[in-house]
């Protein structure tokens, strides 16, 4: 065992004893020397932000989160919403009627700055029941923006036309070989071309276009973590399936979910690896060797993009900024 194997043992385990009900805050940066406070203002930027696993009628500290969500993203002045997946539990909607649309999303996120577009990807929570009713309700919400299963968008950065984050809104769930056998997401997983949703995401992804300043892929399976699925069949498949990828067109950010916590990790190559999931619910995660931050908190993230930095801070549901780091081009 190493020297930073043995610290890094080390604080997990202190840091597991500290604070019980794993309320743990993590850090492996030595950039980092801020942390309890609040978030820095960054204007000229194209401000969204960045949550998970989140539709509990309310529950869990989903409304403490979603009111901080509101706060953050009127100070802030975000212009979008990402939502990385699992967004009603604990087995998704059934029609673009079902009563969880008002009870988990129109009476939670109420407040106006919430009213912006919503980007979402699937979890495999919603593949229980009939994820295409979430395309449906794209239909009838104006602020939902789900026209398939997988997607993509350019966005402007300080409405300059001439600078644009591409963001892949992608479905890992057919990407998962595992799900073709299961009971519960084997019927909606076997109807999907998980070679044709390749075969987009590598065109989408090899746009020449000058203007676009950062490549980002939203989906709901981290690639890597610091949780309870280090090295479970799901993430094993995804990094198996998208690593090659992502390194061969140069994705600059992954944003997933799937697991209940905050997360950054930077491992080799060029993709930096978020995972934002704690929305309502957390779970243990920890410090691995290519963590720079694990936080067993509720909260979200906000992404500020400038043409040559990206900006990310890590929020939790009492609107403190427990982490902040600072991609440059």
């Amino acid at each position: 065992m190493n020297k930073k194997h043995y610290w890094l043992i080390l604080i997990n385990a202190l840091m597991l004893i500290s604070f019980p009900g794993y309320t743990q805050i993590l850090i492996n940066d030595p950039a980092f020397t801020r942390g309890d406070t609040m978030p820095i203002r960054k204007d000229s930027v194209l401000n969204f932000i960045v949550m998970g696993d989140w539709g509990r009628n309310g529950a869990d500290h989903q409304k403490e989160v979603a009111r901080q969500m509101d706060i953050t993203a009127t100070v802030y002045n975000t212009q979008f919403i990402i939502s990385t997946g699992d967004n009603f539990y604990p087995s998704g909607v059934i029609s673009e009627w079902d009563p969880l649309w008002r009870y988990s999303f129109e009476d939670i996120y109420t407040g106006f700055h919430l009213q912006w577009d919503w980007y979402p990807v699937l979890g495999n929570h919603d593949y229980k029941s009939n994820p295409d009713a979430q395309i449906k309700y794209s239909k009838i919400s104006r602020r939902w923006q789900m026209p398939a299963r997988y997607y993509a968008k350019k966005f402007y950065i300080n409405a300059d036309t001439t600078q644009t984050v591409l963001v892949a809104f992608i479905d890992t769930n057919p990407l998962i070989p595992l799900f073709y056998k299961n009971r519960e997401y084997g019927p909606n997983v076997r109807s999907q071309d998980s070679t044709k949703q390749k075969k987009w995401l590598e065109k989408t992804l090899s746009d020449p276009s000058p203007n676009i300043k950062w490549k980002i892929v939203v989906g709901h399976h981290p690639m890597y973590s610091g949780g309870g699925r280090t090295e479970t069949y799901d993430t094993k498949a995804i990094r198996y399936s998208l690593g090659p990828l992502f390194e061969k067109y140069g994705v600059d950010v992954y944003l997933s979910g799937h697991e209940h916590s905050l997360q950054y990790m930077r491992p080799s190559g060029k993709t930096h690896h978020f995972i934002s999931g704690a929305a309502s619910e957390r779970t243990p995660a920890r410090l691995i060797d290519i963590s720079r931050f694990s936080a067993s908190e509720y909260g979200f993230m906000l992404f500020s993009a400038s043409g040559k930095q990206l900006n990310v801070q890590t929020i939790d549901h009492t609107g403190k900024a427990i982490y902040q780091t600072t991609i440059t081009r």
